[in-house]
């Protein structure tokens, strides 16, 4: 089955197929199927042509694929163009909402893992 152009597995579980479209999560996918009064459970090769057409009809009710990805591009270069605090750290790639950059994150910064040890030694008094 095909949705907003990505074709869906047939032998997972709809529940966990829907997902796999950009825009579609987990909550989303249970009430996709949960209007459209499909189990959960029910695999994409099982599926009615009528019950297919349900699933796209609902699903494409929602912003999702390309639409979606343009648009939150267009938030990004929103911000990156009115120079805001999240346009800047989204314009030096690094993390945007507030995670800690001192340790934790693999960005741009250069923050890698030294597979020697710390990088400050100190010189061993003799």
């Amino acid at each position: 089955m095909r949705i907003a152009g990505v074709t869906l597995p047939d032998d997972k579980q709809l529940y966990y197929a829907l997902p796999l479209i950009y825009g579609i999560g987990f909550t989303r996918s249970r009430i996709i199927l949960k209007e459209a009064g499909i189990a959960e459970t029910k695999k994409g090769k099982d599926l009615t042509a009528e019950e297919e057409q349900t699933i796209r009809t609902l699903a494409e009710a929602y912003t999702i694929e390309g639409e979606l990805k343009r648009e939150v591009g267009q938030n990004v270069k929103r911000l990156k163009d009115i120079r805001s605090a999240r346009g800047v750290r989204h314009e030096r790639r690094l993390p945007v909402r507030n995670q800690r950059t001192k340790t934790n994150s693999r960005t741009v910064r250069g923050n890698t893992r030294k597979t020697m040890g710390s990088g400050r030694r100190t010189l061993e008094k003799t």
